[in-house]
């Protein structure tokens, strides 16, 4: 593409040169007439100025310049000319040599077999297709032993049994065809044949082991795995045709040709799979756009295939099937661990080594295959490209790095979240375990963020460096850009160092309920700035740490809740007392409120005497669980229905007025008016108490 544009670069130069020149070249050579001299001709100062100007040597030196480029152009213009004549020659060629080579492709294929037989027949070996023949069937009888005493062996996960009778009768079979193979002293042509076909045939067997594998586990579908056989087969037949043309003396067109011809028939294989498969995993079937889409994608990949661009046709079979064997590859491992360790949850660090492991092993190599069609050869490279093959060594490099960060990060993920679970019978631990938990859940879930910030910038930052980045300025430039963005936001940064603070000192877990300002409610969760709480009648406060100030934890160890009730002067405290203490037994009778009380319901005394009663508190103590309020609500409750029981009843205000004059009757309210708004504040004092 660079040389073309040069070649239209330097075309557009020489035609604009030759638009110029042209008309002074004609003035040159066409003779004007003394007249037209006279008329035309400068004045005599002009020329003598021209004529110095000529003689300057930067002016010289300027108009050689001039002309090297011009010829410089010139002969580049040429030159790409040249090479896009080349290559089309060239291409045209090639079609015409492959036109040529179609009808020579049986009488190649026949001399090829001719060649084979002749051989065998000097050598005084059977035909190699009779000695194949008897090979597989030697290793037949031997996999049909094995087979019988595979059904008799199990193994304590299904899925290795189920491996051991894919792959164990396969390994029979490519030991004695091996032993086989190797114990004769084989013709060079025979040998050749009989070698390509059997490693063909167990490549083949190989890959349909794995696929029954995967759909036995669910990672392939049935319709999926009979195409997968069909383009297995033509696809090992292929290369095993391919790679005996050569040393069999094939013509290396006929050999184009056969292997265009495969190419094709693959192609077609895979198309009928895009417009045939079936529904997706929601039932949808697939649409019509989808499937044109599909199949332009797939005519592209054997177009890059056909114009002999490996690499870019690899990337491509990678972005279909690599997602699709790693899904398969992880869903194997799974069943493995589930029938081998009985583990159904993945979040343990073996699971993790395993399910991780396995999916490295996949990607490094693919990584490899692409190296290895790449022919990467690091010296090569720096030979020529100091620069490039540091990006591409670079770039082999940060896959490894990119799965060591995925696994490091994976590991400490599982531990965290591990950590987080809550565990059976955890309502039975002591309360200072139960504390150290609720501590842990609430500063892990941070931890675990910060933890994903460092990894990911450790990761990007040793991938820079890898491919050749100076990254001591990239931390000098973020340090001076951190300090600039806290001196702008110095509210942040308060509010981030304030949590930290709160955090460290423990003043709220995840579920406590707390109070600060106006703001009162349950911690649901916080970030690095703030924090949510959870108003008792469903709003919800999101509160920055630097605005918290003093706090009030009222779900710590446990709390004491008071309350008081009138009753009339006569009444018998005493008497009140047992049954206030009568009330506290049958609260710790009650199998819901009593394993949240830890000193039942008891009467604290006479607290006041008031104009119209006596004013007696009582108290309990109760766990932070916010049951108290029920307590108190069925204390309440009985203590109601205890007191009628006993002809006990609550103080009221009673007013006497006597008298018939007019000051009296004004007295009488005013002191009528005066006790009421005392028993007022009184009792928004005792509603205060008990809230």
């Amino acid at each position: 593409m660079s040389r073309f544009l040069a070649f239209l670069s330097c075309s557009l130069f020489a035609l604009l040169l030759g638009l110029t020149v042209a008309p002074s070249a004609t003035a040159q050579t066409t003779p004007a007439s003394p007249a037209q001299a006279g008329q035309a001709g400068p004045p005599p100062e002009k020329l003598a100025e021209l004529m110095k100007l000529l003689d300057d040597p930067d002016i010289r030196k300027w108009i050689q310049s001039r002309s090297s480029a011009a010829a410089t152009a010139s002969e580049a213009s040429r030159e790409a000319t040249l090479e896009v004549e080349d290559i089309e020659a060239r291409a045209r060629s090639r079609f015409k040599a492959l036109g040529a080579a179609i009808p020579k492709v049986p009488s190649e294929i026949a001399a090829a077999s001719g060649r084979v037989r002749q051989q065998a027949s000097e050598s005084g070996f059977a035909p190699a297709f009779i000695l194949l023949l008897g090979i597989v069937g030697v290793g037949a009888g031997a996999e049909w032993l094995f087979r019988k005493r595979v059904q008799k062996t199990k193994f304590e996960s299904a899925i290795l049994t189920r491996a051991y009778a894919e792959f164990g009768p396969l390994l029979a079979f490519t030991a004695v065809a091996a032993l086989m193979f190797l114990a004769l002293e084989w013709p060079p042509l025979v040998r050749v044949v009989i070698l390509y076909s059997l490693l063909a045939m167990i490549g083949y067997r190989l890959v349909l082991a794995l696929c029954r594998l995967s759909m036995d586990v669910g990672g392939t579908s049935q319709f999926h795995y009979t195409r997968l056989r069909i383009f297995g087969a033509i696809l090992a037949f292929a290369i095993a045709i391919w790679a005996m043309c050569r040393p069999l003396g094939v013509d290396p067109d006929v050999r184009a040709i056969i292997t265009y011809v495969f190419s094709i028939l693959l192609l077609a294989v895979c198309i009928e799979t895009v417009w045939h498969r079936p529904l997706d995993r929601s039932g949808n079937p697939p649409t019509r756009a989808t499937n044109i889409l599909a199949s332009l994608y797939l005519v592209g990949l054997w177009g890059l295939w056909c114009l002999n661009f490996p690499g870019l046709f690899w990337l491509g079979i990678y972005a279909i099937a690599l997602p699709k064997v790693l899904a398969a590859t992880d869903r194997l491992t799974r069943a493995f661990a589930l029938t081998r360790w009985n583990e159904e949850n993945i979040a343990t660090p073996r699971m993790v080594l395993l399910v991780r492991g396995v999916r490295a092993i996949v990607i490094l190599i693919a990584v490899g295959w692409i190296a290895l069609i790449w022919n990467y050869n690091p010296n090569v490279i720096a030979k020529e490209s100091p620069l490039l093959q540091t990006i591409v060594t670079g770039l082999f490099k940060s896959v490894i790095i990119l799965l060591l960060a995925d696994l490091a990060w994976q590991l400490a993920k599982t531990a965290i979240d591990r950590k987080l679970t809550p565990v059976e019978g955890e309502a039975a631990f002591t309360p200072d375990e139960q504390a150290r938990r609720a501590r842990m859940r609430t500063l892990l879930p941070i931890f675990r963020n910060g933890l994903a910030v460092v990894v990911l910038c450790v990761a990007v930052m040793t991938i820079l460096a890898e491919m050749g980045v100076q990254i001591g300025p990239l931390i000098a430039g973020a340090g001076i850009f951190g300090v600039a963005i806290g001196f702008g936001s110095q509210t942040l940064v308060k509010d981030i160092v304030s949590g930290i603070f709160y955090l460290m000192d423990d003043a709220f877990r995840v579920g406590e309920w707390i109070e600060s300002g106006s703001y009162n409610g349950v911690v649901e969760s916080f970030s690095l700035r703030s924090i949510r709480l959870r108003h008792h009648r469903g709003a919800v406060f999101t509160v920055p740490f630097g605005s918290l100030g003093a706090i009030r934890n009222g779900s710590r160890d446990w709390t004491v809740d008071k309350f008081r009730i009138r009753v009339p002067f006569k009444t018998d405290i005493a008497k009140v007392g047992k049954i206030a203490k009568d009330i506290g037994k049958q609260l710790l009778e009650d199998p819901e409120l009593a394993p949240h009380i830890i000193k039942t319901l008891k009467m604290k005394g006479v607290e006041q005497i008031g104009e119209f009663g006596i004013e007696i508190s009582f108290g309990f103590t109760a766990r932070p669980t916010g049951e108290q309020a029920a307590i108190r609500r069925r204390a309440y409750t009985m203590i109601t229905q205890a007191f009628a029981e006993n002809d006990i009843s609550f103080a009221q205000p009673t007013f006497q007025v006597g008298g018939e004059g007019e000051k009296e009757g004004a007295a009488a309210a005013a002191m009528y008016k005066r006790q009421a708004d005392l028993a007022a504040q009184q009792a928004a004092a005792g509603g205060e108490a008990r809230t």
